[in-house]
């Protein structure tokens, strides 16, 4: 009988829309790799720009991507001193590795991507 050959597929992206505590803890706080996290509010006119933007470059560099409504998640943003919207930060490995803040255009957003 022959040896089967296996082979790993390419991680994919997994897209968490609007996430509550639990489940940032578990993807963002205690995960591993890179994930950006995007705080936003309904209400922020930039954000609605930015969030296509931000799954359009993580799909592309094949990443996670967490949503974070911090109306609704107002101790998180505490946590990580969100005073503007929309901020984003990187974290791998669990740790924040950088941030911007604002509606970045799209080769922005890629620059700071590859430069995790």
């Amino acid at each position: 009988m022959a040896a089967r050959n296996f082979h790993a597929s390419a991680r994919s992206l997994e897209y968490y829309p609007a996430v509550d505590a639990k489940t940032f803890a578990k993807q963002v706080e205690n995960g591993s790799g890179i994930v950006l996290v995007d705080f936003y509010a309904t209400w922020c006119n930039p954000c609605k720009m930015l969030t296509p933007v931000l799954k359009k470059v993580a799909e592309q560099k094949n990443i996670d991507l967490v949503t974070i409504d911090v109306d609704e998640n107002n101790e998180i943003a505490a946590k990580y001193q969100i005073r503007a919207m929309p901020t984003v930060i990187a974290f791998k490995d669990g740790k924040v590795v950088s941030q911007f803040m604002g509606a970045l255009p799209e080769p922005h957003v890629k620059k700071f991507v590859e430069s995790l």
